[in-house]
């Protein structure tokens, strides 16, 4: 009997031993793989956002915290990316992440939107200044052709003017099958013939008033068949 009891006691002992020995030999994923993981996770979802996926934005996942850092233009973005990093096995959200907005600072929602206003009001500070250069340019522009100088560079005659001119007639429709003569001097465009209709003659003046250089056109075009 007592040699029965012992025989049973080892058994016991051994298969015991044995199933400690099973479950102790079964691998468990390491903090750092899971941390890891969770990284993976996180940028997968950050990335694959429609709104999101146009900033870097870096992830840091170590002992279940998640930090984020980088740069969105709105809260609303912020915002966003910090939701999207709470998944599952994730302790906290440390986001780190900056709303850069023109004229904006770090702070409350408030003085974003107060300094928002603020930008805008020198974008259109900016604009006026802008406008008013442009004008100032084309002012330059005006001058430099009055002083004879084309906006290509070159010298404006009158026989420039001329050969520009005629020109412009080269192809016009309305000017088709029409005899035109053109004189220029001191800057003032002379037309002489014939054209086909009063439209042509219209057109041929108005062509001629684009010119660069011209003061102004006369127009003394007959309307009639080309002369022979």
């Amino acid at each position: 009997m007592n040699a029965f009891l012992g025989s049973l006691i080892c058994a016991v002992a051994i298969n015991g031993f044995s199933a400690t020995s099973t479950v102790a030999a079964v691998p468990q994923p390491s903090p750092a793989a899971s941390d890891k993981l969770l990284d993976s996770q996180i940028e997968k979802r950050i990335h694959s956002d429609a709104t999101l996926k146009k900033y870097n934005i870096d992830v840091d996942v170590s002992g279940g915290i998640a930090t984020l850092t980088g740069t969105v233009a709105t809260e609303a973005d912020r915002a966003k990316a910090a939701t999207l990093a709470n998944v599952k096995g994730i302790a906290r959200v440390d986001n780190k992440i900056v709303v850069d907005l023109p004229g904006a600072t770090k702070g409350t929602a408030g003085t974003i939107k107060d300094k928002t206003k603020e930008g805008a009001e020198k974008t259109k500070e900016g604009a006026e200044k802008v406008g008013e250069k442009t004008k100032e340019g084309a002012e330059k522009v005006v001058d430099k052709t009055k002083e004879g100088v084309s906006k290509t560079g070159e010298a404006i005659t009158d026989a420039w003017i001329t050969t520009r001119v005629k020109s412009k007639f080269v192809g016009e429709d309305l000017l088709k099958d029409s005899d035109i003569n053109v004189d220029t001097k001191d800057h003032v465009v002379t037309l002489k013939g014939t054209v086909m209709s009063a439209a042509g003659k219209a057109r041929a003046a108005s062509e001629a008033k684009e010119v660069e250089g011209v003061h102004r056109v006369v127009n003394q075009l007959t309307v009639g068949p080309k002369k022979p």
